[in-house]
């Protein structure tokens, strides 16, 4: 049962009785194309208006893009659309999340480390203010997995760090912000990454906590979150085994009998683990379901109906749409997907658009958003906040060499290797360059060693001495999907050449991390470690405004940067 007037809708007789007259109005149709929420790329005005009035669909999402681009693609589907579209965005680290000109405030674990829950508010409200001024009105934000697993190449960053009570209270403050901008927040991914060393974009992942340690961790987080009034939740490909022996056991079904299913497909999960006993009244919606932790629990042709049967509202993203609705129109007609829970699952679908007034908003123009709304994009109020986000959140993990402050009067000579295979990398790398070649270093760019007529030339220690004075590793390894891990790979040939740090006895070397967090693991033996989580420019620059001694380290890890091992505090 909905409770349209209670928490997180809210919704008082006039909003219901648009939603039941909506819903009444409704074909088949209509109701099935609700359920979906796309990926969109396209933004012709035809192709969009198509999009809308033969697939009714019940949402989008646009990837970040030039923002006069995307606020005409949502509000040319805005103005074709029956019904408003819950228009999503991925504003997990700032409005860039969404349009390219917006602000980089910073990734979730930047956030954490100021300890302070107003900049996780701030987080919120530049994320949502500048997204809803490109026509967002639903944020897949914020993050609430807990990074326990250093080897998870899909969170770290991403999250608010391994401690249950800071991850609610920064997420709460987001949630706050996000209501003030009246853009429906998703809490993500239920239940639970960061437990598991895989990621469910390439397989099922596994929570594998038990009921009671996820009762006082995700659980906990969750149900917070759900009291301080999340609309939405978004499922993952992510088993959860504890809860499902759990709940089978009750039902007296044998542990041989039940295989490994994602809690996006688990009606124990969805329908008597969320509803009855965190009782959540919002919106779930599914990850996004040509993942292979979706696509892999079972055909796809049951697996569509089957998530919304067993307790989903809507899909996330289609695998091919003429497919995935026909499996939709197929799994109605067959009763896999009853038509109580498709009723349900379209209205909560619109009781959600209904209370974020989008009804309203449709009936009195004000969907349809003015480009003079972009001047709001990386305003200076919002690019301040991000350099003091930047500032304070920056952490020196390790200085056992005493190397800090570094000056070109001592170490003039700097050779900088950038590690990772990013398309950012060029950026990051100049600007550091850059920025110390201001301070007066040399600065050298490694290159690597190459195999001409006369083999491979390396530098042998008094080489090296003589050429360099001080080693600075960027890690730009950045959080990214559809990676087995987030590791530092090394390009040398069995410890010959100037890339692996075989020279940390010889010359001073300094790792900076603006990615993950946890490169100690590969880099044990560096005696100098900082770790800024995200490579805005803000935090570029405030590390060496640090490193110079301009400015002191202020950040405190969220996570175990030194992984458990004693040698990476050496």
């Amino acid at each position: 049962m909905i409770d349209y007037k209670a928490k997180p809708f809210y919704l008082d007789d006039e909003d219901i009785l648009w939603l039941e007259e909506t819903f009444e109005s409704m074909d088949m149709e209509e109701k099935i194309g609700q359920l979906f929420c796309p990926i969109e790329f396209s933004t012709d005005e035809n192709v969009l208006k198509e999009l809308v009035e033969t697939k009714h669909i019940g949402g989008v999402l646009f990837r970040e893009g030039k923002a006069a681009e995307i606020l005409g693609a949502h509000n040319c589907l805005q103005e074709y659309s029956k019904i408003p579209l819950l228009t999503a965005s991925n504003l997990e680290m700032g409005g860039v999340g969404s349009a390219l000109e917006g602000t980089y405030y910073g990734r979730q674990m930047l956030i954490s480390a100021t300890n302070d829950t107003n900049k996780a508010y701030e987080l919120g409200k530049v994320s949502c203010t500048e997204g809803k001024a490109v026509g967002v009105n639903w944020s897949f934000a914020p993050i609430v997995d807990i990074d326990r697993n250093f080897h998870n190449p899909i969170t770290n960053v991403r999250t608010f760090g391994d401690d249950p009570k800071k991850v609610r209270a920064m997420a709460g403050a987001y949630l706050k912000a996000a209501d003030e901008e009246n853009v429906a927040a998703c809490i993500k991914h239920f239940p639970g990454d960061g437990i598991d060393e895989r990621d469910h974009h390439l397989l099922t992942s596994v929570n594998s906590l038990s009921t009671e340690e996820w009762d006082k961790s995700f659980g906990y987080v969750y149900k917070k979150l759900m009291e301080d009034g999340a609309k939405t939740l978004m499922v993952g490909h992510i088993a959860l085994p504890a809860y499902e022996d759990y709940y089978n056991e009750k039902e007296g079904i044998k542990a041989d009998e039940v295989k490994v299913i994602p809690a996006s497909l688990s009606k124990n999960i969805l329908q008597k683990l969320i509803r009855q006993k965190l009782g959540f009244n919002g919106l779930i919606t599914t990850d996004a379901t040509p993942m292979v932790g979706f696509g892999c629990a079972m055909e796809r042709e049951k697996a569509i109906p089957l998530a919304i049967e067993n307790g989903c509202d809507m899909i996330l993203f289609t695998k091919d749409s003429d497919e995935d609705f026909a499996f939709m129109r197929k799994g109605v007609e067959s009763g896999l997907l009853s038509s109580k829970r498709l009723d349900e699952a379209v209205k909560r679908i619109l009781a959600t658009k209904a209370s974020l007034g989008l009804h309203k908003d449709k009936a009195e123009g004000r969907l349809i958003k003015d480009e003079a709304g972009l001047k709001i994009l990386r305003n200076p109020d919002f690019v301040k906040m991000a350099k003091a986000c930047a500032d304070e959140g920056v952490t020196l993990v390790k200085d056992t060499q005493n190397l800090l402050p570094i000056s070109p009067s001592k170490t003039k000579r700097v050779l900088l290797e950038i590690m990772g295979d990013f398309p950012s990398n060029d950026r990051v790398c100049a600007s550091f360059k850059v920025l110390l070649e201001k301070e007066g270093f040399d600065v050298i760019i490694y290159e690597k060693e190459v195999l001409t007529e006369k083999g491979i030339a390396f530098d042998n220690i008094g080489q090296f001495k003589e050429k360099y004075d001080l080693v600075i590793y960027i890690g730009n390894i950045e959080t990214a999907s559809n990676k087995t891990v987030s590791r530092l790979n090394w390009h040398t040939v069995f410890g010959l050449g100037n890339n692996m740090p075989w020279f940390v006895c010889e010359v001073p070397t300094m790792f900076i991390s603006v990615g993950n967090p946890y490169h100690l693991l590969d880099a044990p033996m560096v005696k100098t470690y900082i770790n800024g989580y995200c490579n805005s420019e803000y935090v570029i620059d405030a590390i060496v405004e640090k490193i110079m001694g301009k400015s002191e380290f202020k950040g405190t890890s969220p996570i175990d940067p030194f992984c458990g091992k004693w040698d990476t505090k050496q």
